[in-house]
């Protein structure tokens, strides 16, 4: 973490290979365009997307994208939601509208800026406190400076940037774009706007357990002139990564930027990802990786151990341990991108026979 990434490190977005040293994994280039076909329902639509690999035999994705507000579920039960008030999917819909679970008889209130999806929602006597890295995560200070200097600084441990890391995640994305998708642990939603600007999903869930995070987000929509205003499709919900208020095998894909490395618990973040994705969702996420010269410091595994116990948090993993992990969580065809510190990793929920 000594030099600083240039533009030149990555001189092929379409082709990860190029990315320091990447094992097990690449994206193949693809010069032709993407195009694709939405059927939109007032509950489900379904996509095609034709992706030519030859001009004279091009193949087909198929995949289903949910745009419904349906897809949005009671994280006790799991139970769909009734949505009561300002019915659009639109970004200012919180400030007016609340969603009512009728097995559980329970109000989840949208908050002005967005709508509260944790399990203690609506509690008056009882507060509960996350680890010391997700509260940390929570103070009005870390959501002010995250893009402002804190995001930059990743640069230092081999992330490419934003922008580079969205082409790169892009090839990943391949089978589900034109489907939904979460923003895991989005902070103060740098890619969750990325996403929506980009036009490629139906829907845009910026999902974090920070409060403050989700308020800086909806700052940012509305100073960027860029951002389309009228965007229907574009929530802002707090949940718990480890409760996450969706319908099971509902969403087409979840991304998690540089997220894993700060859950309380990464085998029930990744299961619960595994449960709402759909047979053939996609998971991608980034994080910085613990492994290669680091294996060779004196005591580094009992280090660590001990860094997880002051912070709370598994701080980072080994690529093998990530694979397993996500092995472990029923999801398949693992696959990374790697340079120095940086990963980003891929894997798929096993579609259906």
């Amino acid at each position: 973490m000594a030099t600083i990434v240039s533009s030149s490190s990555f001189f092929s977005v379409s082709l990860p290979g190029r990315l320091g040293n990447s094992r097990r994994c690449s994206v193949k280039p693809n010069p032709s365009p993407i195009f694709i076909r939405k059927f939109v329902a007032k509950i489900r639509a379904s996509s095609t997307a034709f992706i030519e690999t030859k001009p004279s035999e091009p193949s087909f994705v198929e995949n289903e994208a949910s745009t419904s507000k349906n897809v949005l579920a009671c994280p006790i039960c799991y139970k769909p939601l009734t949505w009561i008030g300002d019915s659009s999917l639109s970004i200012e819909s919180a400030a007016g509208s609340s969603l009512q679970c009728n097995t559980c008889k329970k109000t989840y209130s949208g908050m002005g800026t967005h709508f509260d999806m944790t399990a203690a929602s609506g509690s008056k006597d009882y507060g509960e406190l996350m680890t010391p890295t997700t509260e940390f995560f929570r103070m009005p200070f870390m959501s002010f400076i995250y893009e402002r200097g804190w995001r930059q600084n990743f640069v230092w441990g081999g992330f490419p940037g934003p922008e580079k890391e969205f082409e790169l995640m892009k090839g990943y994305l391949k089978p589900v774009l034109g489907g939904n998708i979460i923003d895991a642990s989005c902070g103060s939603g740098l890619f969750s706007r990325i996403f929506a600007k980009s036009g490629l999903f139906s829907l845009v869930v910026a999902l974090d357990y920070s409060e403050n995070m989700l308020k800086q987000c909806y700052e940012f929509v509305q100073q960027e002139a860029n951002f389309p205003k009228e965007y229907e499709n574009f929530l802002l919900v707090r949940a718990d990564i480890s409760r996450l208020p969706f319908a099971a095998s509902s969403i087409d894909a979840v991304h998690a930027g540089a997220a894993i490395h700060c859950w309380p618990s990464p085998s029930t973040g990744v299961a619960e990802i595994s449960r709402v994705l759909r047979p053939g969702g996609v998971f991608v996420g980034t994080t910085y990786i613990f492994d290669g010269p680091f294996n060779l410091i004196p005591f580094s595994r009992l280090l660590r151990q001990n860094m997880m116990q002051i912070s709370g948090s598994y701080t980072f993993l080994s690529e093998r341990e990530i694979e397993d992990l996500c092995r472990a969580c029923g999801l398949v065809d693992f696959k990374c991108t790697r340079n120095r510190g940086f990963v980003m990793f891929t894997a798929t929920k096993p579609s259906q026979n």
